[in-house]
C-alpha cells in the first residue's frame, strides 16, 4: 500500500492529512491499479485528464487552457527527475498552487 502522505509531504512538508485524505477520497478507485495512481507527464492525453477532470471540474477553474497546462507543468518541475509522480501528490500540488486545499478538508 502506498503511504499517500509521506509522498506529498516530500514536496509540501506542511501538508494537512485531512487535506491528503480528502484527496485520496476523491480519486477513489483510480488509487487500486499502479498506472492510474500515477501521472504520466509524458503522455500529452493524461495531462489533459488532469486539466478537464480535475482542475476544470472538481477545482471549477475558469482560466483558459493555456493557463492551466502552465500550472500543471510548474507542478511537473517540483516533481522533475521523480519517475513515479503520484497522482495524489500531483493534484495536492496543483490544489495547493490554486489555493484550494480547502474543498479536501
Amino acid at each position: 500500500m502506498t503511504d499517500w502522505a509521506a509522498d506529498v509531504k516530500k514536496y509540501a512538508p506542511d501538508a494537512d492529512d485531512t487535506q491528503i485524505a480528502g484527496i485520496v477520497r476523491h480519486c477513489g478507485i483510480a488509487l487500486h491499479k499502479t498506472d492510474s495512481s500515477l501521472v504520466s507527464y509524458s503522455d500529452p492525453a493524461e495531462l489533459a485528464r488532469v486539466r478537464d477532470g480535475f482542475l476544470k471540474k472538481k477545482l471549477a477553474r475558469t482560466e483558459d487552457d493555456a493557463a492551466l497546462d502552465a500550472a500543471i507543468a510548474t507542478v511537473g518541475e517540483k516533481l522533475k527527475g521523480v519517475n513515479h509522480k503520484n497522482r495524489v501528490t500531483v493534484y495536492y500540488l496543483l490544489a495547493d498552487h490554486f489555493g484550494q486545499l480547502g474543498l479536501f478538508g
